[in-house]
């Protein structure tokens, strides 16, 4: 029987054993599965469980008790069929949560289409992230679905030396400060009260365009 707080991992290639290891040092169980044996004896010591078994036959899935796991992730990339398959036989074991890896926008369409919610492309989401930051005055990026982005950079000049409550930036600019970072400091909850200066960081949380258009004031 899986416990709670386990994942299955399905493909331990760079992005999959990368995830993996992270989980297991985050102190959570994880059954690794791949199909090369020599991948598989590397991983041994290292993750809880691991094993080679061909994914793509739904017996033997559950002879591994796969279909116990309340959340799943196929890591599987170059072989496109073997990652169809694989999501598919996970998909009728009715998996509350699946993340399956990506290579291109056909593959994620297909995904999408066989029903799974959460769809990566490690490479298409790195890329987008970095162009953000070398653009100069974004220090962090993160998108999530709907367009709606969360950035840390510094405070323009509409937002400093003014506490926020009366700056009004969500009516101007469709935005909202949630957080500040002073230089030798920690990461802060924002308040009405709160006053941005030079040298401060910020979290900017709002639509895509427009907290973008925010952070590119400086």
């Amino acid at each position: 029987m899986a416990q709670a707080d386990s994942v299955v991992v399905i493909g331990l290639g760079r992005f999959g054993g990368a995830l993996a290891l992270e989980l297991e040092a985050q102190g959570t169980e994880v059954l690794g599965i791949d199909s090369d044996e020599d991948i598989v004896q590397s991983y041994n010591g290292r993750l809880t469980h691991v094993v080679r078994a061909d994914s793509t036959k739904e017996e033997v899935l559950r002879q591994l008790s796969v279909h116990e796991f309340d959340r799943a992730v196929v890591g599987i990339g170059t072989d496109l069929e073997a990652s169809i398959l694989t999501t598919s036989r996970l998909l009728t074991f009715k998996h509350p949560q699946i993340w399956a890896k990506a290579i291109s926008e056909p593959h994620a369409e297909i995904l999408v289409q066989l029903g799974v919610e959460n769809v990566i492309r490690p490479e298409h989401d790195m890329g987008k992230r970095v162009a953000h930051l070398v653009r100069g005055s974004i220090l962090d990026y993160v998108e999530f679905e709907d367009d709606f982005v969360m950035v840390r950079t510094q405070p323009p000049s509409e937002a400093r030396n003014r506490p926020l409550g009366v700056l009004g930036l969500r009516d101007q600019y469709g935005i909202t400060i949630v957080a500040v970072k002073r230089p030798g400091s920690t990461w802060q909850h924002t308040t009405a009260q709160t006053v941005l200066y030079d040298d401060d960081q910020i979290i900017v949380q709002g639509p895509k365009n427009l907290a973008e258009r925010f952070s590119t004031m400086l």
